[in-house]
């Protein structure tokens, strides 16, 4: 779902000067088989070593991930962590704080 909100977002989203990317704990095949069923426009990351969604502190206990939404300013530091991320309104809801977050547009 969060994909597809995503993906239905793409001009939007593309609309601002930014890169943006899912990630998953799930291996790379895997997400390339989901990437491409779903027809996602924006690269799926493959941590399945779990070290990324370590250092970003999404791990919950069984070994899966948070949906959370970080928001990275061009020199690395995080403007936000959107821990109330909906997957069924997930593009809309990253316009909506890019916009709020003053993101430049292209």
């Amino acid at each position: 779902m969060q994909c597809k909100a995503l993906r239905d977002s793409a001009r939007e989203i593309q609309a601002f000067d930014v890169a943006y990317f899912m990630a998953s704990v799930d291996t790379l095949e895997d997400n390339t088989a989901f990437a491409e069923e779903h027809s996602a426009g924006f690269p799926i990351l493959a941590d399945p070593s779990k070290g990324m969604a370590g250092a970003y502190d999404v791990l919950m206990g069984a070994g899966f991930a948070n949906r959370w939404t970080f928001y990275i300013d061009t020199d690395g530091t995080i403007l936000k962590i959107d821990k109330e991320t909906k997957p069924a309104t997930a593009g809309r809801d990253l316009v909506a704080n890019m916009e709020t977050l003053g993101f430049s547009k292209i």
